[in-house]
């Protein structure tokens, strides 16, 4: 069986954390690269909890770190979800895994230009390394198989009621990806908020008993409260770590086609994505968009991934 060459662009953030687990023991992913940028928290916390979660998983995995600032927008991240350190909760070791000295833009412009059009970009954070890339080097575009990204929703968003955190945080970025004209799968809120992390599956999950449920427990333990304190949930919704699970198992999600925008020129509706779900425009689809959720298959999926680590 062919490996799925990706590489994963995030912004880590407790979810992202997980998207990661999943991605680098994958038997059915070759994770070439961790990028990192500024989302759930400064880009200087992002890069280290990245590279503190590839420590504690001890995968063999380079992270370069991005962009530190949007666009053209000023930057915004996610503390009241994510904390301080963008991945409260969990207590590391000493940190010893080293920084790649290549920045992540350069480091996708080189691994794409240099394969043979067989890269799957992941982005689970706002899209500012892959759209720097993009406009920095155009020919990248031919070069990526597919963009899988999370981020967006069909119907309501999480920061105002049009937008998604990720979308929003960089809407410029996710213009330039979703009209580079390469296949996009968006997996938005829609299905997302489908898959909430309550306690019966955070013990599920501790009971495998190994280094990666551990941090797992640990994640969830601060995501889930935080979640509960900003939206009244009782278990946070595990957003990231379906993109990679999509991968792993593509009949995980439902999705349908659709001509899909992003407004970057509205006040009140900034960073929205234009789903024509229903055709009115009778415009070509642009993008893949999940509609539905095996929310069983999908946990089944974050248990086997973690049952891979010793």
């Amino acid at each position: 069986m062919e490996k799925i060459k990706m590489i994963l662009d995030c912004d880590p953030g407790h979810d992202d954390a997980v998207a990661i687990m999943l991605a680098a023991k994958s038997p059915k992913i070759d994770l070439l690269g961790i990028t990192v940028v500024t989302g759930n928290q400064t880009l200087e916390k992002t890069e280290r909890n990245a590279r503190n979660i590839v420590q504690c998983l001890e995968v063999d995995v380079p992270v370069y770190a991005g962009c530190g600032q949007p666009m053209i927008r000023q930057k915004m991240v996610a503390g009241d979800i994510h904390g301080e350190s963008g991945l409260d909760g969990p207590v590391f070791e000493p940190l010893t895994k080293e920084l790649e000295k290549e920045h992540a833009v350069n480091f996708i412009i080189r691994t794409l230009m240099e394969s043979d059009g067989d890269i799957t970009m992941v982005t689970t954070g706002p899209m500012t390394n892959l759209a720097m890339a993009i406009r920095m080097e155009p020919k990248i575009v031919e070069k990526i198989k597919e963009i899988v990204l999370m981020g967006g929703s069909y119907t309501n968003g999480n920061v105002t009621p049009a937008a998604e955190f990720n979308i929003i945080a960089d809407a410029d970025a996710a213009y330039v990806c979703f009209t580079c004209g390469r296949p996009i799968t968006m997996v938005g809120l829609d299905v997302t908020r489908k898959v909430l992390c309550y306690p019966e599956i955070v013990a599920r999950m501790d009971k495998i008993g190994n280094r990666a449920s551990k941090l797992f427990v640990d994640l969830m333990g601060h995501f889930c409260k935080a979640q509960k304190e900003v939206f009244g949930w009782e278990g946070g919704p595990l957003h990231d770590p379906v993109t990679v699970a999509y991968l792993i198992d593509p009949t995980v999600i439902t999705t349908k086609p659709m001509h899909t925008t992003i407004d970057i020129r509205s006040t009140e509706s900034y960073g929205r994505t234009n789903c024509d779900f229903f055709g009115y425009q009778q415009l070509p689809p642009t993008a893949n968009v999940a509609v539905e959720i095996d929310a069983a298959k999908f946990w089944d999926i974050v248990e086997e991934g973690l049952k891979l680590y010793n």
